[in-house]
């Protein structure tokens, strides 16, 4: 099976090309990216612990989920696709703001996205893929914002930043 590709982009997210993930994080390319936050009625948002094999950030806590857009997938479209392969659900999204970030890893990858926040609402409990999701839960915003300078090496780099920088966008 070939590799899953990324969509190469400029700082005005612009497409510049295609690459394999894998060879994007190994170069450390800026790359098309989303990260979906999904909250409940109570305002609380369903997080997730990355599988433990995953090939960076394994057994970190996370937003809902995340992954990349294909080639010509817009990203509302990528945002479901990904919801339903990790969480095993669907919700409407709506997307919210975008930022860049640039953070290496342990591992010798670099994670270098131009990164969309997607916010969707969902009541019930995920039905989780456990090749990409190792555990989850409902968690309120201000006990994950409190938990994250507790436990920051509990959390993933981009969770972080977001939970940091677009604090205000988390919402339904």
């Amino acid at each position: 099976m070939e590799e899953e590709k990324v969509v190469l982009v400029n700082e005005r997210d612009e497409k510049i090309g295609l690459m394999p993930k894998q060879e994007a994080h190994i170069k450390g390319l800026l790359h098309r990216a989303f990260s979906v936050f999904v909250l409940n009625d109570k305002n609380e948002l369903m997080i997730q612990q990355r599988a433990l094999h995953k090939y960076h950030s394994p057994g970190l806590w996370t937003n809902t989920c995340c992954s990349h857009q294909r080639d010509g997938e817009t990203t509302l479209a990528a945002g479901k696709r990904r919801l339903q392969e990790e969480m095993g659900f669907t919700t409407q999204l709506k997307e919210t703001t975008s930022f860049i970030y640039k953070a290496p890893f342990d591992n010798g990858l670099t994670e270098h996205e131009y990164d969309h926040i997607l916010i969707g609402a969902y009541n019930d409990s995920p039905n989780i893929n456990p090749d990409e999701v190792a555990s989850w839960k409902w968690m309120a915003l201000e006990d994950i914002k409190n938990d994250m300078k507790a436990q920051p090496n509990a959390y993933t780099a981009w969770f972080k930043i977001i939970f940091d920088k677009f604090y205000n966008h988390i919402q339904v």
